[in-house]
């Protein structure tokens, strides 16, 4: 049986889409005012300062992270205002279940930002680069099903599966990369990184490293001319620097803390927008380290020690929800799995019972192990290390001797616990397959549990949508009860922007780090 896909009017009719508005305070930017009349004079340029994180390398095939890889390029299908499938760089496709083939219609006349015509050839190139072990890509795991890769003629990609992917759709948004710049290159320190070009809405025309990224538009973007003629990316890791700037005008839209967020409330020159998320944040453990190898009881007893309503209250000024589960933001949720409410005395009763005893410093110990480690966070993530700080006290009020350490950079094969971001508001294969699945590209933690891999596999198998429901369900029983993680609460996304600013659709649910925002960029506009 044959599926066609053929929803191009959606996609049209999402990249016109002009809803909410943004705000914050007058900024250096100039609004695009419509001519009045054919003879009057061109608008003014109009150009939108952003506060971003930091770039070393920009290449959407090895690093999953990025919100201005939906700026810089496209993918064969797209996210829409609600997280949907839309077409893309495909107008169309259809998928054969016989044979698990999807064939892949490119749309006509799509350009590289350097002019070259986009092939399937570039299609072909950019999967199999996904997929070579040598370009370690973040993100292989999600196409390892693809068996052959066929390119009939310069507008087809035939993709055949060795069994079915219901998340295939959605991997294939990820950016497709120009061949003719860069097959025969290694793909990891290639120049490319620092100078990407794509298909996306706007180019890449000069990056200051450590300063600013500055993108123009591209005139022949498939979706139409952007509104917005210059995004500069400033770079601004540090939070309550974005939130001055912001004030100050030195920017017109940037990520802020709950904690900075009253700065901007009842300011006119401000749109401040709630955003909800699919991303959480929790303690992960990390499996290869000694303490948690052998000791695989102390994710569920230390679970319990974890008073989280005080977090979400205290640090995310209650911008967030309990987190149990990393479904938990979709409909493939099961609700009625262990949650570990906080019960300091059930986490005690269960590291006695496995064993542990109180050491005469009032710490746990074990066959000479003490019960001590440190939760690790990235510099610049003030949430994470306050989350890590209150976190470190609940659990030495249980007898835990846990200390928090701010790194510049991530030892993940080396380090006891780290407080984890994940989340993704898309297929929920996204982000349980490669991050809980055995030695699956994001799963840091080195956790392993055949039943796991198991039961995800089915779930990504089937598109009998009960069937996969029962397969989430049961995979989120069997990680509860051997927990990777203790998730802690899911985070809200709260920009704040130039009140000019018209566009952002405020319903859509971002996913981690509050990537997503952008998906409809094209059409952001700033208005008078």
């Amino acid at each position: 049986m044959k599926r066609l896909y053929k929803p191009l009017a959606l996609l049209l009719g999402c990249l016109l889409i002009l809803s909410g508005c943004c705000a914050p305070a007058a900024s250096g930017s100039s609004a695009a005012p419509a001519a009045s009349n054919p003879g009057a004079s061109a608008p003014a340029p109009s150009t939108l300062l952003y506060g971003s994180g930091d770039y070393t390398a920009i290449n959407p095939a090895l690093y999953e992270h990025g919100e201005i890889n939906l700026l810089l390029f496209s993918g064969l299908t797209a996210h829409g205002q609600d997280n949907q499938i839309v077409p893309a760089l495909a107008e169309s496709w259809d998928y054969d279940e016989s044979s698990s083939t999807y064939t892949f219609h490119l749309r006509d006349g799509v350009k590289w930002h350097d002019g070259e015509p986009l092939t399937s050839a570039d299609v072909k190139f950019t999967l199999e680069a996904i997929m070579d072990p040598q370009n370690a890509s973040e993100i292989a795991s999600n196409y390892e099903e693809i068996a052959s890769i066929e390119t009939p003629d310069d507008r087809t990609v035939k993709i055949s599966l060795t069994a079915p992917n219901v998340a295939m759709l959605d991997y294939l948004t990820i950016g497709i990369l120009p061949a003719h710049l860069l097959e025969g290159r290694d793909l990891i320190t290639d120049p490319f990184n620092q100078a990407p070009v794509g298909t996306g809405p706007y180019k890449l025309t000069a990056w200051d490293m450590g300063q600013s990224i500055t993108l123009e538009k591209n005139p022949d973007y498939f979706g139409g001319q952007p509104q917005i003629d210059t995004i500069i990316f400033k770079i601004v890791p540090d939070t309550k620097a974005r939130a001055l700037q912001l004030l100050s005008g030195e920017l017109d839209l940037a990520q802020i803390v709950p904690h900075d967020k009253a700065q901007f409330d009842g300011n006119d020159q401000f749109t401040v927008y709630d955003m909800k998320t699919a991303d959480y944040r929790g303690i992960l453990y990390n499996f290869a380290n000694p303490l948690f190898r052998d000791h695989r009881e102390l994710p569920a007893a230390l679970s319990y020690a974890i008073d989280r309503q005080p977090i979400i209250d205290s640090v995310l000024m209650g911008y967030g929800q309990i987190a149990y589960s990393p479904l938990q933001a979709g409909p493939y949720l099961n609700p009625g799995i262990e949650k570990y409410d906080y019960n300091p005395t059930k986490a005690k009763e269960q590291l006695e019972q496995a064993g542990w005893e109180t050491g005469a410093d009032g710490i746990y110990e074990k066959n000479g192990i003490r019960l001590a480690f440190a939760i690790n966070c990235g510099e610049g993530d003030q949430v994470r290390i306050d989350m890590a700080k209150i976190c470190a006290q609940q659990l030495r009020e249980i007898g835990a001797d846990v200390t928090v350490a701010v790194n510049a950079q991530t030892d993940w094969a080396n380090q006891e616990a780290y407080l984890i971001g994940w989340g993704s508001p898309f297929d929920p294969d996204d982000h349980t397959y490669k991050v809980f699945g055995t030695q699956k590209g994001s799963n840091f933690s080195a956790y392993s549990n055949g039943e796991v891999d198991r039961l995800l596999t089915e779930a990504r198998e089937t598109d009998d949508d009960a069937k996969r429901k029962a397969f989430y369900n049961e995979f989120q029983e069997v990680l509860a009860a051997d927990p990777a993680y203790t998730f802690i609460a899911y985070v809200d996304a709260i920009y704040a922007c130039d009140s000019r600013l018209q566009g952002i659709t405020p319903d859509t649910v971002l996913g981690h780090h509050g990537v997503g925002i952008f998906w409809n960029v094209a059409s952001w506009i700033f208005e008078k």
